[in-house]
């Protein structure tokens, strides 16, 4: 390993990694793992590149220096960016899975018991048929989630950075919120969104804003396409900011018009969710628990909502299709896995289907302490309310000269209407005594 001083973390925060990666190898009883899946490339070695659809590996021996095999226009991401001495790139016109194989035989590993990836993403299985065929005295085996097992909780170093990405996140929530008005495009609210998320520092995120309005927010993972923001509707807006591929993400809703009583119960039903949450999860708690404390909030609605998916995943580093590390560890029904400190996660108590055709959506990013759990966030979690937009503005010609003209209103938050709070509570209490 070669100490340097310009990576993402302290030269000794991948050494840690490195030995405890080394320590999990040892106990499933293999020689190497060769890592395929680029969040674990960067985990380890803080490797990056965008061109990680050609093969690359990162083998790790259990004694010896690893080694790295990347296309050749790549390797200049290693000298750049990591520790990793020894490199064995392969030009466009080679077998990137050859080069492996040679690498293997090359460090004396051809007839050791090797891990691997098996559900990479990025190590489709004609290549793994290819070294099963190829490496005949070696022993092959599945070692998914060896790397994985130091990721799910993080360092104070890894939390320090993602503070950073959510300094990118709420600045693109605020940005989203202001520029939600009728008459905008989704598309100008995505371009919002994003210019101010790399404006405070931000970086590309594994996946752009999710930005709906109206009947399209009922859509699963849609986002900006052009559509003119009418009077009255409402719009979704979901965020991931990113620093240096950690992420975190959240859910805001804006109402232009009314708040009517269906959107006010789905806000509260979510604010508790949130606030019950942060109340009760802790350490030792299991995931199903953590889980269930938020989806039996939200299923107990009256205005037709359900929380349609997990109610929420792990979150950190993230190369796109996704920036969720939910494959590590969601929070669902049935899942025993108990909660750790350093655990990062992004609630997402959203509701599908409010009237039958709208989803709003208010979500919050955490990480678990020692004793509780604390948010990334401190934007404000109400909907942001705009009543001027309930209706068109018509101006007509006055033949009376300086008459004054009626001007719309402020845009006004929700607390600031404290008789519509109270008028949509009773009509909620009444919908429940029916």
């Amino acid at each position: 390993m070669i100490p340097r001083d310009d990576m993402t973390f302290p030269f000794e925060e991948y050494e840690r990694r490195i030995s405890e990666l080394r320590h999990r190898i040892q106990q499933r009883h293999l020689d190497a793992v060769v890592i395929t899946d680029p969040e674990n490339i960067m985990y380890l070695t803080d490797y990056q590149t965008t061109g990680y659809s050609f093969f690359q590996a990162l083998v790790v021996p259990l004694e010896d220096e690893p080694f790295m095999i990347t296309r050749a226009l790549e390797a200049s991401n290693i000298y750049a960016r990591t520790w990793v001495e020894r490199t064995r790139p392969y030009p466009d016109t080679g077998d990137a899975i050859q080069m492996l194989v040679d690498a293997l035989r090359e460090f004396g590993l051809s007839d050791k018991r090797i891990g691997y990836e098996r559900n990479s993403y990025f190590f489709p299985a004609y290549q793994q048929d290819f070294i099963h065929t190829t490496l005949k005295q070696a022993k092959l085996l599945d070692c998914f989630g060896i790397v994985e097992e130091g990721r799910v909780c993080k360092s104070q170093v890894e939390i320090d950075v993602m503070k950073r990405a959510a300094r990118a996140t709420e600045a693109g929530m605020k940005a989203g919120l202001e520029a939600s008005v009728a008459g905008a495009t989704e598309n100008e609210i995505g371009a919002a969104v994003s210019a101010a998320m790399f404006r405070a520092g931000g970086e590309a995120p594994s996946v752009m804003p999710y930005i709906t309005s109206g009947p399209r927010t009922m859509i699963g993972h849609a986002t900006w396409e052009g559509r003119v923001v009418q009077p009255g509707e409402h719009v979704f807006l979901e965020v991931g900011g990113c620093y240096r591929r950690y992420h975190t993400a959240m859910m805001r809703t804006v109402v232009l018009g009314q708040l009517s009583d269906s959107m006010y119960e789905a806000q509260e039903k979510m604010k508790h969710a949130l606030d019950s949450l942060h109340a009760e999860v802790q350490p030792g708690m299991t995931v199903s628990d953590a889980d269930n404390l938020v989806r039996n909030i939200i299923t107990d609605n009256n205005v037709g909502a359900e929380l349609i998916t997990r109610s929420g995943y792990s979150i950190g580093i993230a190369f796109p299709p996704s920036w969720d590390e939910g494959y590590i560890i969601s929070l669902k029904q049935g899942e025993s896995r108990i909660l750790q400190p350093g655990m990062t996660f992004h609630i997402i108590p959203w509701m599908w289907g409010v009237d039958g055709d709208k989803t709003c959506g208010i979500s919050d990013t955490i990480y678990i302490t020692e004793d509780g759990c604390e948010s990334f966030f401190t934007l404000d979690r109400d909907f942001t309310v705009k009543p001027e937009q309930g209706a068109q503005t018509v101006t007509k010609l006055d033949a009376t000269p300086n008459k004054e003209k009626k001007r719309p209103a402020p845009d006004a938050k929700l607390e600031a209407r404290p008789a519509s709070k109270a008028a949509n509570a009773s009509s909620i209490d009444a919908k429940k005594s029916k």
